[in-house]
C-alpha cells in the first residue's frame, strides 16, 4: 500500500497490496479496499464500504457508509456517492457453468462492462446502477433509483428505471423540470442559487461562459 501525508485509515479496514491513498484521504471502519485501487487527495471512504480491485478514483470524492464498487468503475474528482449504493459490471450474470457442474470465475471475462462517473456527478442513497454506464458532469442520480442507461450531463434523474426530469446547476440547485420522457424546450436558464447561466437545446444542458463586462467609454 502506498500512502501520501496525512492519510488517515481506522484499524479495522482492509486495505490490500498495491492500494494508493492519495494526500488527506480518510477510510473508515470495517472498510475493504482490494488491490491496486488508486484513490486521489482528499477523499473520503464511509465505513462498511468495499471497493473491488483496480478501481479508479479521483480527488475529493465522498463515499459514503455501505457502498459497493466493483471492478471496472472509474469515477472522476469531485463524486459524490451516497450510502447503500451498488454498481455492477455484468451485463449476464451466473453463479455457474450451464450444467451447475462447476462455479463461474469472478474474474472479469467478455460479458463484463465498464462504468464512468464523471467529475462533480451526484448519485443519491440506495441507488442500483447498471454496466457499460457514463454518468454524465454534475448529473445528479436521485435517492433509490436503478439506472439503467446513461445520464447525460447535468441532468436530473430518479425512478426504476431511472428517467431524466430536470437539469441541475453545477452548485446542485435545479434549473430546470419536465416530465419523464419529453424532450425540455429550448431555453436559457439560470440558477437562482449562484446565478450560473446554462443552455438546453434538444435536451443538451451546457453551460455559458460567463459575459465580459461592460466597459465604459
Amino acid at each position: 500500500m502506498a500512502t501520501a501525508p496525512d492519510v488517515r485509515i481506522h484499524p479495522t479496514a482492509i486495505i490490500e497490496a498495491g492500494v494508493q491513498l492519495g494526500r488527506g484521504t480518510s477510510v473508515w471502519d470495517n472498510v475493504h479496499i482490494r488491490r491496486d485501487t488508486q484513490l486521489g487527495e482528499e477523499c473520503i471512504v464511509g465505513e462498511k464500504t468495499h471497493i473491488a480491485y483496480e478501481v479508479r478514483i479521483g480527488h475529493r470524492v465522498k463515499i459514503n457508509a455501505m457502498v459497493y464498487i466493483c471492478y471496472g468503475v472509474t469515477i472522476e474528482d469531485g463524486v459524490m456517492i451516497s450510502a447503500g449504493t451498488i454498481f455492477t459490471n455484468d451485463v449476464f450474470p451466473r453463479a455457474t457453468t450451464p450444467d451447475l457442474s462447476q462455479l463461474r470465475s469472478s474474474d472479469p471475462d467478455e460479458e463484463t462492462r465498464e462504468t464512468l462517473v464523471d467529475a462533480g456527478a451526484t448519485i443519491g442513497a440506495g441507488c442500483t446502477i447498471g454496466s457499460n454506464l457514463r454518468i454524465g458532469r454534475f448529473a445528479m442520480v436521485g435517492m433509490g433509483s436503478v439506472v439503467t442507461r446513461s445520464v447525460p450531463d447535468f441532468h436530473l434523474v430518479v425512478g426504476n428505471p431511472a428517467r431524466s426530469v430536470g437539469a441541475v446547476c453545477r452548485c446542485g440547485h435545479p434549473i430546470a423540470r419536465w416530465q419523464a420522457g419529453e424532450t425540455p424546450l429550448d431555453a436559457d436558464v439560470t440558477c437562482q442559487k449562484c446565478e450560473s447561466l446554462y443552455r438546453i437545446e434538444a435536451g443538451v444542458v451546457n453551460e455559458l461562459a460567463p459575459q465580459p463586462a461592460a466597459v465604459n467609454a
